[in-house]
């Protein structure tokens, strides 16, 4: 595997109205997209620090991944995301190294990126996300 930079941090809130704010103040920055995708039950919010975003998620249904997250470990980073070209051979790459896999395939994330998850079981504990863009870069408004 062989990521190109660090695509986003993800980080799990209890409201997006409340932690926007917060966040543009801390990073002097504007969150430039707000989204939601239905398939994760997740509400997402980006904002952009150099090279790297900030994707703040909001449960949109109490029986959500991110939902589980803060009612077991609180509001905070929830994954880190790696971006990859390639993804299909790089996630072939990964099982065949031993690394234990949440998605077998990629399939579709905010932003129109490709995504996979690979299990923290095999990641010292970090639930890391696989990202490739095939439409050719963020939609952050350079």
């Amino acid at each position: 595997m062989k990521p190109s930079h660090i695509e986003h941090l993800g980080i799990a809130v209890k409201n997006l109205d409340t932690a926007i704010p917060f966040w543009e103040k801390l990073l002097g920055t504007k969150c430039y997209n707000i989204e939601e995708v239905p398939a994760q039950k997740v509400r997402t919010a980006f904002l952009k620090i150099g090279q790297t975003k900030i994707e703040l998620l909001e449960s949109t249904a109490e029986d959500g991944p991110i939902a589980k997250f803060i009612e077991k470990k609180g509001e905070g980073i929830q994954h880190v995301a790696f971006a990859v070209e390639g993804l299909e051979n790089t996630l072939a790459e990964c099982e065949a190294e031993g690394i234990q896999l949440i998605d077998k395939a990629p399939r579709g994330g905010a932003e129109g990126l490709s995504i996979a998850f690979l299990h923290p079981k095999s990641t010292g504990s970090v639930l890391v996300e696989l990202c490739e863009d095939k439409n050719g870069g963020c939609k952050c408004g350079k």
